[in-house]
């Protein structure tokens, strides 16, 4: 990748540009110092803009219909004249660290959108396959003026989470099913959504998607409340990606949801509140980047590593030690 100059790429995304848009976020999700140093300085740049699009993290397990719902729900937004950007953060390749699955492929109808922009990214190991610089090109999306940024997780382990820390809304898909399948939803992910849509409510599955919205309608009224919710939420829904049913009434619920946070503070207070956790986040990686970037410390860990393995010193003893060699800036 050529040297960037910042400062034409931020007056490219400002104007909206595409491939200014596609440029920038090859840049944040580089790994090489110079990158990182000319993605900070460009997202430098366009803070002061102050461009803001209502962030709604999507979350749901393999088969719920995660891509057709985005690519339906994606659709009727750019028809009501709205710019949707899609962050699809696919799962990596434990060898090669690229991508699995290709979300242009799986959106074609969206992907030919002139309203819509598509990026699938590698999750490159990260927690939960939610990409490390998924936040940063958030930030961006915000920057080229698009009205709503869909973030989608591949639904497993504690993706959930990490996308909840990102989004201003956090909605989490689920199939028709019976109450095993509710009862295996863990209880956590129920306290962090702020809408529960039953996807595939069409056909034969029209009856059970309402047996299971009314399921999942009763758990979350066992919640406990919470400060940043509007009445009524969290709340369950049904919808039809492929019939196109039901999202209408989303969306509604969406906005009702989001308007009542700005109107009430929760929203500021959200997003202050996860700009100190990427604040943290950011340290502790580099904390971690230094314990495989810095030859002395890597032979350290190394040699530590293997007198944990036999024996010869205690875990906890042997991460003081590096821990100490850290604090000192050896390297």
């Amino acid at each position: 990748m050529a040297k960037t100059d910042p400062g034409d790429l931020s007056r490219r995304i400002l104007a909206g540009e595409r491939r200014a848009l596609a440029r920038a976020i090859t840049l944040v999700e580089s790994r090489r110092d110079d990158h990182r140093a000319e993605a900070a300085e460009l997202l430098d740049l366009l803070k002061p803009v102050g461009r803001t699009a209502l962030r709604i993290g999507l979350s749901g397990t393999p088969g719920v219909g995660k891509s057709t719902f985005i690519e339906s729900f994606g659709a009727m937004l750019t028809g009501q004249g709205l710019r949707v950007a899609v962050l699809a953060v696919d799962p990596s390749s434990a060898r090669s660290g690229g991508s699995i699955l290709g979300d242009k492929t799986r959106m074609e109808r969206l992907s030919r959108d002139p309203g819509a922009f598509i990026r699938p990214s590698p999750s490159q190991t990260h927690l939960g396959g939610v990409a490390r610089r998924t936040r940063e090109a958030v930030a961006l999306c915000e920057a080229a003026g698009f009205d709503a940024v869909l973030i989608e997780t591949v639904g497993v382990g504690q993706s959930e989470t990490v996308v909840a820390e990102m989004s201003d809304l956090f909605i989490l898909l689920i199939a028709p099913a019976g109450g095993d399948e509710l009862q295996g939803v863990k209880r956590g992910i129920m306290e962090i959504a702020d809408m529960i849509l039953v996807n595939k409510a069409d056909g034969d599955l029209k009856a059970a998607a309402a047996r299971t919205c009314a399921d999942y309608s009763q758990a979350l009224r066992l919640l406990r409340p919470r400060v940043q919710d509007l009445k009524g939420f969290p709340r369950a829904m049904t919808v039809s990606a492929l019939a196109e049913d039901g999202l209408a009434e989303a969306w509604a619920g969406m906005q009702a949801l989001a308007d009542w946070r700005r109107d009430n503070g929760h929203w500021q207070a959200r997003r202050a509140a996860q700009a100190r956790h990427w604040f943290e986040e950011e340290v502790r990686q580099g904390l971690l980047a230094r314990l495989h970037t810095q030859e002395p410390v890597r032979a350290r860990m190394a040699a530590l590593g293997e007198a944990v393995a036999e024996g010869a010193q205690s875990p906890v003893q042997a991460a003081t030690e590096v821990l100490k060699l850290l604090a000192g800036g050896t390297g």
